[in-house]
């Protein structure tokens, strides 16, 4: 009976984690004129705030990060570093789960965390560093920000009714 509910929960964990890979990839791919370069403005990455709710919805995010970016990005290259990006940010906010309580301000670090991390996809875009760098930098930090910003109240409305806390 045990080894049943553990698989179960197992298959469910595997499953949530697989929709919310394709509900990134969809999201991605319907603004996808804007979905990467040194401005992006990616809707599913409202989704990285999931990890502020359930960190095991981390996987999802991030193998959705890798897909898109593999496939639809700038292949390998944008993978490895989209996905060390979002591996690093929602890293740290899976870390602070049970350190910081306050859901709000666990969306706010969240945020930032993205935010910051955008150098990463600056150094990319701009491996020789210089004024490519800083301004790939600002217009990538900017728009994250500005995503994240936006999403975060909106990803706190709908979990009051989703719960993504018992999802997994």
């Amino acid at each position: 009976m045990q080894k049943t509910v553990t698989t179960n929960s197992r298959v469910k964990g595997i499953t949530m984690n697989g929709i919310v890979m394709a509900l990134y990839l969809a999201l991605t791919l319907l603004v996808a004129p804007v979905s990467s370069g040194p401005i992006q403005f990616r809707i599913s990455e409202s989704l990285n705030h999931l990890v502020v709710f359930n960190r095991k919805l981390m996987w999802g995010v991030l193998g959705g990060v890798i897909v898109y970016n593999f496939f639809f990005g700038y292949g390998a290259i944008d993978a490895l570093y989209g996905g060390m990006q979002s591996f690093i940010s929602l890293g740290l906010t899976a870390l602070l789960y049970k350190k910081v309580p306050n859901v709000m301000l666990r969306l706010a670090l969240n945020t930032v965390f993205f935010t910051a991390t955008m150098c990463i996809i600056a150094y990319m875009l701009a491996p020789e560093g210089g004024a490519a760098f800083w301004g790939n930098y600002a217009t990538l930090a900017l728009s994250e920000f500005a995503t994240m910003a936006v999403a975060a109240p909106i990803m706190y409305w709908i979990n009051k009714s989703v719960h993504f806390e018992k999802r997994v």
